[in-house]
């Protein structure tokens, strides 16, 4: 037996995604950059792995100060910091064994800051209790929702476990349950009407999957991820009332909560409405959520650090959470202490304050500059739709592509938006998203294909990206449009500017 007969048939079958694809060409075209060939651009732009730092967002610096004094705790003494930098550094070197980030934390987290995280949520949910003992902190919050699908599988023989899950959805989530050897059960979400979760979509997918698998829970992101939608009570209402007559868990992705910018939008978590509603639901329905440092604001990708919040799970079942926690020792300790600090940030009178609002401020408004910027130029662009984003970091265009594309991605064997997305990188220099990825096959089928593109970037650096991305976009369909159909150069250039055009020339493609 070769030694690749003996991987894991479940491992051999997992396919390389569009997204790994695109970043290893970018790699490869930034590596021929630097030896000197020439190409129309000088450097690869990424919009679309949502990591804020590495495209070149700045950090909060409250956060790194007293990083870097846990760091090295000589600097405690050092007066050209903060005082509250000082003392909030020195109150958690005390939370860690020995007074030292290197020392091992308990499997679901340091006390302290699950605490913190606890009086977070109850202060979030307008006084809804949490629980230091509910809360597990790990690597990320994808790590927490592993341990969490493990438990729900079948054993084997038995009919295979499912979770409902929204189409289009998390580019991982797919795999997550896949290696778990749960059934995905897609959800589409309408996208005319904002992306949104329907009830009667719910009730199909749920019939659909009777005798294939057995539905165990019902997985939400909100703020929509990579749509940018947004629930209101209403519709929370209707998932909860759902999930409770059909006996799902809730699994709520709530990871950029902070991130909500559209005109008359409010985050509401799942837990706050659930405690909101009549006590036969708020004491029964298990809800599990998901909340973390690398989303958002904060953008602390490289420090890995998420946490869940379990209500109304039986403490049986968490007695094992425990145990599979136990696999993965700890989350890193400066994760873990960067927690405590977004969900306890500078209050005011305290130093700080004011250079850390001031700086939450202007991510915020470049996040939500930046994302109807990108809106109005994406419906510009012909064949381009979008529906408004009103949280998150991005947005989800549909995208028309000529025939010739089509043709061309299936002789290839592959996706036409992730063929679009390749020739883009190849020919522009930047990265978006192919919406294959999110496990719409629906979509697909009815020709109907997604792009993925971050907005948290620097405004400059959007504004670039947005450039390229018009140019390739106009030169494709050109290319792909008869003589008498082509642009002039008044309308290219009011393509490219984000004005309006009129409808022949956007549905040209």
């Amino acid at each position: 037996m070769s030694s690749l007969q003996r991987v894991n048939p479940r491992v051999r079958g997992m396919r390389g995604s569009p997204q790994a694809a695109l970043q290893s060409l970018a790699a490869r075209i930034t590596q021929e950059i630097s030896q000197g060939a020439q190409k129309s651009f000088t450097e690869v732009i990424d919009v679309e792995s949502g990591d804020p730092h590495g495209a070149g967002m700045k950090s909060i610096s409250f956060v790194r100060q007293v990083l870097a004094v846990c760091l090295c705790p000589q600097l405690l003494k050092d007066k050209s910091l903060p005082l509250d930098v000082r003392l909030r550094a020195q109150s958690l070197l005390e939370s860690c064994d020995g007074g030292s980030v290197g020392a091992y934390t308990p499997s679901s987290g340091l006390h302290r800051v699950r605490q913190s995280i606890a009086e977070f949520i109850t202060r979030r949910d307008a006084g809804a209790p949490s629980y230091a003992k509910d809360i597990y902190i790990s690597a990320g919050s994808q790590m927490a929702m592993m341990v969490l699908v493990k438990m729900m599988a079948s054993g084997q023989g038995e009919t295979p476990a499912g979770v409902l899950t929204p189409a289009p959805c998390p580019p991982k989530l797919p795999m997550l349950l896949d290696d778990a050897g749960l059934t995905l059960v897609p959800y589409r979400l309408t996208e005319e009407r904002g992306w949104a979760v329907e009830l009667d979509e719910l009730h199909r997918a749920l019939e659909a999957a009777r005798g294939r698998c057995e539905p165990r829970a019902i997985y939400l992101s909100n703020p929509g991820i990579p749509t940018g939608h947004m629930q209101d009570r209403k519709s929370i209402e209707e998932v909860i009332r759902f999930a409770a007559a059909e006996k799902l868990v809730l699994l709520a992705d709530e990871v950029y909560q902070d991130s909500v910018y559209g005109a008359g939008s409010e985050f509401v978590s799942y837990k706050r409405v659930l405690f909101e509603m009549d006590k036969h639901l708020s004491d029964t329905v298990e809800l599990v959520s998901f909340h973390s440092l690398s989303s958002g604001c904060m953008g602390e990708c490289g420090l890995r650090a998420g946490f869940m919040e379990a209500v109304n799970m039986d403490a049986g079942v968490m007695h094992y959470v425990d145990t599979l926690m136990c696999f993965d020792i700890s989350a890193p300790v400066t994760g873990q202490l960067a927690l405590d600090l977004m969900v306890n940030p500078p209050k005011p009178g305290d130093a700080s304050y004011d250079t850390y609002t001031q700086e939450i401020l202007l991510t915020r408004a470049t996040l939500s500059q930046n994302a109807q910027r990108a809106w109005h130029f994406l419906n510009a662009l012909p064949g381009m739709s979008c529906q408004p984003a009103m949280g998150g970091i991005f947005l989800y265009p549909s995208l028309r592509l000529p025939a010739a594309i089509t043709e061309q991605a299936e002789a290839l064997g592959v996706e036409p938006d992730a063929l679009y997305c390749q020739r883009l990188l190849q020919e522009e220099g930047v990265i978006v998203g192919a919406g294959c990825q999110h496990g719409d096959a629906a979509a697909a089928a009815a020709d109907r294909r997604h792009l993925r593109l971050c907005v948290l970037v620097p405004p400059d650096t959007l504004a670039e990206a947005l450039t390229r991305l018009g140019s390739f976009h106009l030169r494709l369909a050109d290319a792909c449009s008869p003589p008498n159909r082509k642009w002039d150069a008044q309308t290219r250039a009011q393509i490219l500017n984000g004005d309006k055009v009129c409808t022949t020339a956007r549905n040209q493609v």
